[in-house]
């Protein structure tokens, strides 16, 4: 570990990274982790969950809404189904991802949406068909 993974804000970002996506995925990420990418994974841990995910001005229900729109409208396909899955964790409802997703359809394209809605879809029948075995 660096001087990096031993910050203050880096510490921050491992605990909001681990409520919003969960253990499992970041000790997933964690193993997979390369000394070619683990760069990567300190600064999205520390500048993505510590400085952003952590402020307090918005919940972690609305950061995880204005997510989803913005990786949908990218066309970022396994984030939004990576943050929609979060959704478990965030509080964001499945009316919030719908109105989300409404958005991105006026503002940044009808198949940016259709997409991310089929997505969404997938992984939201994912979540239910895990919790009911």
């Amino acid at each position: 570990m660096n001087e990096t993974a031993s910050s203050e804000r880096y510490r921050q970002g491992m605990a909001t990274r681990r409520a919003v996506l969960g253990d499992v995925h970041v000790d997933r990420a964690a193993a997979a982790a390369t000394e070619f990418d683990r760069p990567f994974q300190e600064l999205i841990t520390e500048a993505a969950w510590g400085h952003v995910w952590s402020r307090p001005a918005l919940s972690k229900r609305e950061r995880s809404i204005v997510t989803i729109a913005l990786l949908a409208a990218l066309g970022q396909d396994d984030e939004v189904a990576m943050h929609v899955r979060a959704t478990a964790n965030t509080g964001a409802s499945r009316e919030d991802v719908c109105e989300a997703l409404l958005h991105v359809a006026i503002y940044a394209g009808v198949p940016a949406a259709n997409h991310a809605i089929k997505i969404a879809k997938q992984t939201f029948a994912q979540m239910d068909a895990e919790k009911a075995a």
